[in-house]
């Protein structure tokens, strides 16, 4: 027999209403280069990604003891940013944990709204063993970036958004990299729309959830420089929660390359207006390049707009990714 997932559609449901009033519903509006592609735009949430879903649920969720004695996570970026944001509310103390591959702006970002930034590492994994530190010796509760049930199940009122204007979808296009947006919109759909297909794309450069997913097991990836960069970083070879849900859940996984995302935030520039980072270009990268056919009614999650200005400035003017 087959056991019951981590997250379910009631604990998604509980994790709504416990945000309710925290987060932005953000909105979703039609593709008109792409028929039948809607765009939900996550990246309009209040620290620019999707992870303030996630972090203040996980937040609103601790005990008096552990918010006394303060919150530490590991971050890509938006996760720290997040945790930063949910825990200023709060009044709680954060520590966040980055790596030097961390974009520059996203570590000021974190800085400004009162964390304790700790560089660690070339990687999210050596990041890592300083979260077991600060919890070990300074007794810091950990806030994990997306392997824990209260962070998925906040990710998932994504899901619950996407159900809730009536389309009826018959595609979702979500970034994928530790699986936490993945898991957790994957089962809100799935339990309400079944027969919705959700596909989770990440870049080719170091998608360490595919490569898992591929191999059967949580494996290492080496985290490389990608305009993916809040998509990059290990799942854990403990992991608990987004490895299965994600194997259980996902209809499929497609990679892009770095130029397929350039184009992709370059179209999503010219369709909105608005900049959006890699991570958040990767279902149009699927689509445009032609990795995936849209089918009537596509939504791609554009997850977060924290790219560096330079960054953007560089993609728009076409040069290499």
């Amino acid at each position: 027999m087959t056991p019951p997932l981590p997250v379910g559609l009631t604990d998604i449901q509980a994790a709504a209403a416990r945000i309710a009033g925290r987060v932005r519903r953000t909105p979703m509006c039609a593709d008109p280069h792409l028929p039948g592609v809607w765009l939900k735009q996550e990246y309009r949430q209040d620290t620019g990604a999707f992870k303030l879903r996630g972090a203040t649920n996980a937040i609103l969720s601790l005990t008096e003891g552990q918010l006394a004695r303060g919150v530490v996570t590991a971050s890509t970026g938006n996760h720290g940013r997040a945790l930063a944001h949910a825990a200023r509310q709060a009044g709680v103390r954060a520590v966040v944990c980055l790596s030097k591959l961390v974009p520059a702006n996203k570590v000021q970002a974190v800085r400004d709204l009162g964390a304790e930034v700790r560089i660690i590492g070339q990687s999210q994994d050596e990041a890592m063993v300083e979260v077991a530190r600060a919890v070990a010796q300074e007794g810091l509760a950990e806030v994990p970036p997306f392997d824990h049930p209260d962070v998925v199940a906040g990710q998932g009122t994504l899901g619950l958004e996407i159900l809730a204007e009536g389309i009826a979808p018959s595609d979702v296009l979500i970034p994928l990299s530790g699986g936490g947006l993945a898991a957790g919109v994957a089962a809100a759909i799935k339990a309400l729309s079944p027969t919705t297909r959700v596909i989770g794309v990440s870049m080719e450069r170091g998608a360490a959830m595919a490569a898992s997913l591929k191999a059967g097991h949580p494996v290492e990836v080496r985290e490389l420089p990608t305009l993916a960069d809040s998509l990059g970083g290990g799942i854990g070879l403990d992991n608990r929660v987004t490895f299965a849900m994600c194997r259980a859940l996902l209809d499929d996984v497609i990679l892009v390359t770095e130029d397929e995302i350039a184009a992709a935030m370059r179209h999503i520039h010219a369709v909105t207006g608005d900049t959006v980072e890699g991570a958040a270009a990767v279902g149009h990268a699927a689509l445009l390049s032609g990795r995936l056919s849209a089918g009537p009614r596509t939504v791609c999650i554009l997850s977060g707009a924290n790219v560096a200005p330079e960054t953007f400035a560089r993609v728009l003017e076409g040069q290499p990714a």
